[in-house]
């Protein structure tokens, strides 16, 4: 009897190959900071992170970055195990960098049990990262409400829409929850939404990355200290 079984997965082993080879090749292509990078001197960086952050992204913005308001946010669950994803931030002043979710939702949970995180900005057009790690306290419901009321309507109607992170039954019953959202968001736009929480990240850690054509990357680290702020250059 003649095996049908054994070229079929030699020809699909070669096909997975190719695809990876491709996709490696592709991957290798790719170039990084394929424009002129601005120069940072952290000699003249203030003495502390917040200012040399709004400078930044002042700069980000002017130099055309997408989006420079979306961020990474990493938790960590209950068992211990990191969790990340993108979202935006809502602010950044004395009290910390501020972010916004459903406290039902994955990464609500997670704060709740583990109430420490850290923050990823990206910026490729000027080849600038910033790090922040810290601990996360939620706002009261006041504060909470005020921040979803102040921005759009569909935020309001995805946030009315809520079972964030939930398992999805289909993309039909999403459809149905999103129209009723949408429409309540417009019919009245200060409808309560009492799971949305505000979040602020309190740093104890701030580093800024400024990425050298050489390879001869600035980092400057802020750390807090009983007596003020540190600050500390590291090695790329």
């Amino acid at each position: 009897m003649i095996d049908a079984v054994a070229p079929s997965r030699e020809l699909n082993a070669r096909m997975d190959n190719d695809q990876q080879e491709t996709f490696r090749e592709l991957l290798r292509a790719q170039r990084v900071w394929d424009t002129t990078l601005p120069a940072f001197d952290p000699a003249t960086a203030p003495g502390t992170p917040l200012p040399l952050f709004h400078r930044w992204f002042a700069e980000a913005v002017a130099a055309g970055q997408t989006e420079p308001h979306t961020m990474t946010l990493a938790t960590v669950d209950e068992q211990g195990r990191p969790d990340v994803r993108t979202l935006m931030l809502h602010d950044a002043d004395e009290r910390g960098w501020h972010f916004a979710s459903h406290v039902t939702s994955a990464k609500g949970r997670q704060l709740a049990a583990r109430p420490a995180a850290a923050l990823g900005f990206y910026w490729a057009a000027q080849g600038r990262q910033i790090r922040v790690r810290g601990r996360v306290t939620a706002g009261a419901s006041a504060e909470s409400q005020a921040d979803l009321h102040a921005r759009s309507t569909g935020a309001l109607a995805a946030a009315l829409t809520g079972r964030q992170s939930e398992v999805l039954g289909s993309r039909e019953e999403l459809a149905t929850a999103s129209q009723a959202a949408w429409e309540r968001a417009q019919a009245e736009p200060d409808a309560p939404v009492p799971t949305w929480t505000r979040y602020v990240l309190q740093p104890y850690e701030v580093e800024f990355f400024q990425g050298d054509e050489r390879r001869q990357h600035v980092r400057l680290r802020y750390r807090r200290e009983e007596s003020g702020r540190a600050r500390e250059l590291l090695w790329p």
